[in-house]
């Protein structure tokens, strides 16, 4: 469903060349949990926006169901990939109502029966049907993030690229997010493309993940790989070590 071939993405940045993202290559199942992890500035987040479109690709190609992604995007792009942002009070618009924040994909595209559709969006990510005519601020951290899967979901994608979805929440608010999550890929077929600096994270939501430091891919593991703890490289082990002395503090 996803197939990223020797990507590599180059910004100017204060007058010298940064190279966020260089040579590489991953390949997504349809139907599919892969992760990313890595310390900041590992380039996982600029591969998300890479695919999205959002960040320049110097070298490589991106495919999506076999078809290499137009530059610009597009809606049909739009249509099948959905991408759901980190920070769940800087992605959605402070004043417009959650109604129009979930009618709004649906209009742009010319799609009809918006009530029906955001009433059934709100059921989907467990939201009440009283929080339609609300604004963000008059919603939890949580609530929010809700609210923005929902959005993603509105055109029926059959990709999710997700982006540190839970870091910006309470500890125990992220347990039922990543829960949301894990039954809408099953319940709607989706595939997921999910980063996160959290190997708990990654290890509970994905079946593969790929490890990145400084902008190259170091190590593919599986879930039985990561959960063993068969690390073949020392960075992937130094994450692992780190990831675990957290959990215990």
């Amino acid at each position: 469903m996803i197939e990223v071939c020797n990507l590599s993405v180059t910004f100017q940045a204060k007058g010298r060349e940064v190279r966020a993202v260089e040579d590489v290559s991953l390949s997504v199942a349809k139907g599919e949990s892969f992760g990313l992890v890595g310390e900041s500035g590992s380039g996982k987040s600029t591969i998300l926006r890479a695919i999205c479109g959002l960040a320049p690709v110097t070298a490589g190609e991106i495919s999506i169901g076999g078809q290499k992604v137009p530059t610009p995007r597009g809606r049909a792009f739009a249509a099948r990939v959905q991408m759901v942002f980190q920070d769940p009070y800087a992605s959605i618009h402070p004043r417009h109502t959650i109604d129009r924040t979930l009618s709004e994909p649906l209009a742009l595209h010319g799609i009809g029966d918006t009530d029906a559709r955001v009433m059934q969006a709100l059921a989907d990510v467990g939201l009440p049907t009283g929080f339609r005519f609300r604004y963000p601020h008059q919603l939890s951290g949580g609530q929010r993030q809700r609210v923005a899967i929902a959005r993603a979901l509105m055109l029926e994608p059959e990709v999710l690229l997700l982006d540190e979805p839970t870091s910006a929440l309470d500890a125990s608010v992220q347990a039922e997010t990543l829960n949301l999550l894990s039954r809408l890929r099953e319940t709607r077929g989706l595939t997921f493309l999910m980063v996160s600096h959290d190997l708990a994270v990654i290890d509970h939501m994905c079946d593969r993940v790929l490890v990145m430091q400084i902008g190259r891919s170091v190590e593919e593991m599986s879930r039985d790989d990561l959960a063993a703890a068969r690390m073949q490289t020392a960075y992937a082990r130094s994450l692992f070590d780190a990831s675990a002395d957290r959990m215990l503090g």
